[in-house]
């Protein structure tokens, strides 16, 4: 099972990265840098054009605050898209913004995460998600 991480800070990547091994959640993290690189993993477009066709994530991890796309309009893209439309998006930043959060949720994501600051705390938060996303919950339909 693939999770798409949707992150420009290397730190915070390498971090979320450490907590998944941390928990046993040994799945692969695919990390898309900006919102155009994001968008060319999921559609098969760019250097990614060979993953035309191929399986999506199982979910999307989605800064908000990311160089070329932002992440809500890596999210509107996503939802516009018939292939797309129900793979799971969480938004996991560091805006606590209400705007953010409002408008994470209008369009449709499905859960919106603030990262926390303390590492401990991180790896919690990250356990907590692998556990839920990649095992408890039931995964929509492939599109087909």
């Amino acid at each position: 099972m693939t999770i798409l991480l949707v992150e420009d800070n290397p730190d915070d990547a390498a971090l979320t990265r450490r907590a998944f091994r941390k928990n046993g959640i040994g799945d692969e993290i695919v990390v898309a840098e900006d919102g155009a690189e994001a968008l060319d993993y999921l559609f098969g477009n760019g250097v990614h054009a060979d993953r035309r066709g191929a399986a999506l994530p199982r979910v999307v991890l989605l800064d908000l605050k990311l160089p070329k796309v932002s992440g809500l309009e890596v999210l509107r893209r996503i939802r516009a898209n018939p292939r797309t439309r129900t793979l799971p998006v969480v938004i996991l930043t560091s805006s606590v913004e209400q705007q953010d959060i409002a408008e994470g949720y209008s369009l449709c994501a499905n859960s919106y995460v603030r990262k926390p600051v303390d590492f401990d705390e991180f790896v919690e938060a990250a356990r907590q998600l692998g556990l839920y996303w990649l095992f408890l919950n039931e995964p929509p339909p492939v599109a087909g």
